[in-house]
C-alpha cells in the first residue's frame, strides 16, 4: 500500500465547501477547509485522480518541509541544506513561486532569489554544476510561502493553473475562468436533474463546464500536462489505470444543455470549444438575442448566465439589466434562474428580489451570484433592495 502524504487543494473565494465536497466524494482522507484552500491526504494515485478530476481546484500543492526562519539568511541555509537531490538533479530544469506574507520578508520575488541562491550553490558545491531556472517548462516548480517566520516548500503537481482545462482555444473578451464556471454552477444547486440554459453564453465556458459535469467527465481529461509528469518518480501506467478508472464513470444524462448569443462570432467559439472537449452530443448552441428567447422547457428550467459587466455605458448597462428580468418574468416561467455580475449598481434595475446573493470574485472584480426563481403565471414585481 502506498503511503499517503497532506496536500493542499487552492480555490476561488466562496468555493471551499465545494471543493470540500469534491474531495470527499472523490475519497479523499483527514479533508480540513482553509482560507481559499483545502487540506487532504492521499497517496501518488490519488495525487493523480485528485488533478485530474477536480472541478473547483486551482492547484494541488504537495508540501515537503516546514520550519521556523528568521531572516534571510536562514532562508539561504534551509534551501542550501536541503535534500534536494531526491527531487532533481543537476540537469533539472526548476523554478521557484513564493507567497510571502509578514514583516521579515516583504517582497515574494526576493524571497524566491535568496532561496534559488541556496538551491543551487548546493549543487554547485556538490557536483560542481547546477540546475537552471526556466518559468516557462521547468521540470520541477517549487511553491514557497512564508508567512511571518513559518515558512512552506512544497511541489506544486500541477504546473499551469488547473482551470487550463486544454479544451478552450478560442474566446471573447473577458471569458469567464474554467474553474469559476464549474464552481458556479455547483454553487447553484444544479443537479443535473432538469435542462439547462445559458442565453448568453459567449464562448461556450459555462455549458461546457456544466455538461461535463452532468456527464461525470473528469474536469481536465482534455489537459495536455501536469506538471507531476516530470517528476522522478512519475509513474505512467498507475496515471493510466486512474485514468481509465474515471472514465468508466462517464454517463449520458438524459436532459438537454442548451446555449445561445447573439453575436456569431461568440457561437463559433463556442461551437469550437465544445467540439474540442467531444461535447457536440451534449450541448446545442445557437445564434439568438436573449430578447428572442422563449422557454422552450414544458418542465422545470436551471439557467445560468454572465451577462456583460461594464463594456458599455451605464446608462446602457442599467436597461440592459431591467430588460434581463423583464424576460426572466415574461419567457422563462418555472425557472431557476441565476446570474453572476460584477456591476452591483446595474442589478439593482433587474426589477426581482433575489432568494440568494453570494458575493464571490471574478477574478480581482467582487461580484454576485444572484438566484431569481421564476414561478409560473407570476407577474409581480419585486424591486431589488440595495446593497
Amino acid at each position: 500500500m502506498k503511503e499517503n502524504f497532506i496536500m493542499l487543494a487552492k480555490t476561488f473565494y466562496g468555493f471551499e465547501d465545494i471543493l470540500e465536497k469534491e474531495l470527499l466524494n472523490l475519497g479523499a482522507q483527514n479533508i480540513k477547509k482553509g482560507n481559499r484552500f483545502v487540506s487532504f491526504e492521499g497517496d501518488k494515485g490519488f495525487m493523480y485522480k485528485a488533478n485530474l478530476s477536480l472541478r473547483t481546484a486551482l492547484k494541488i500543492l504537495k508540501p515537503i518541509h516546514s520550519e521556523r526562519i528568521q531572516n534571510e539568511k536562514a532562508l539561504y541555509e534551509l534551501f542550501y541544506d536541503f535534500p534536494w537531490a531526491e527531487y532533481m538533479d543537476v540537469n533539472s530544469k526548476f523554478v521557484i513561486d513564493s507567497v510571502v506574507n509578514g514583516e521579515i520578508f516583504t517582497h515574494s520575488q526576493y524571497a524566491s532569489q535568496k532561496a534559488k541562491d541556496g538551491l543551487v550553490d548546493q549543487f554547485r558545491d556538490r557536483f560542481d554544476k547546477r540546475p537552471s531556472v526556466d518559468l516557462n517548462c521547468p521540470d520541477l516548480r517549487i511553491n514557497l510561502h512564508i508567512k511571518n517566520d513559518y515558512c512552506t516548500i512544497s511541489l506544486d503537481t500541477s504546473g499551469a493553473s488547473l482551470h487550463h482545462r486544454g479544451y478552450r482555444t478560442v474566446t471573447n473578451i473577458a471569458p469567464l475562468n474554467e474553474v469559476l464556471a464549474a464552481g458556479l454552477i455547483q454553487l447553484s444547486g444544479w443537479k443535473a436533474n432538469t435542462d439547462f440554459l445559458d442565453p448568453m453564453c459567449g464562448s461556450g465556458t459555462i455549458l461546457i463546464e456544466a455538461a461535463m459535469f452532468a456527464s461525470k467527465i473528469p474536469a481536465n481529461i482534455n489537459r495536455k500536462s501536469f506538471a507531476f509528469e516530470k517528476w522522478k518518480d512519475w509513474e505512467p501506467e498507475l496515471f493510466k489505470l486512474i485514468r481509465e478508472s474515471q472514465l468508466k464513470k462517464v454517463t449520458n444524462p438524459n436532459i438537454q444543455i442548451k446555449g445561445s448569443d447573439k453575436a456569431p462570432s461568440a457561437v463559433d467559439k463556442a461551437k469550437q470549444n465544445m467540439e474540442n472537449a467531444n461535447l457536440s452530443e451534449f450541448i446545442q448552441i445557437e445564434k439568438k438575442d436573449f430578447f428572442q428567447l422563449e422557454k422552450e422547457t414544458k418542465g422545470p428550467l436551471h439557467l445560468l448566465t454572465n451577462p456583460p459587466y461594464g463594456e458599455r455605458l451605464e446608462g446602457d448597462m442599467n436597461a440592459l439589466y431591467q430588460g434581463i428580468g423583464d424576460g426572466f418574468k415574461q419567457s422563462f416561467p418555472n425557472t431557476n434562474a441565476w446570474l453572476i455580475s460584477s456591476n452591483l449598481e446595474a442589478i439593482k434595475y433587474i426589477g426581482l428580489r433575489p432568494s440568494r446573493k453570494i458575493k464571490i470574485f471574478n477574478g480581482k472584480l467582487e461580484s454576485r451570484l444572484l438566484y431569481f426563481p421564476i414561478y409560473k403565471g407570476t407577474k409581480k414585481v419585486h424591486k431589488l433592495r440595495n446593497e
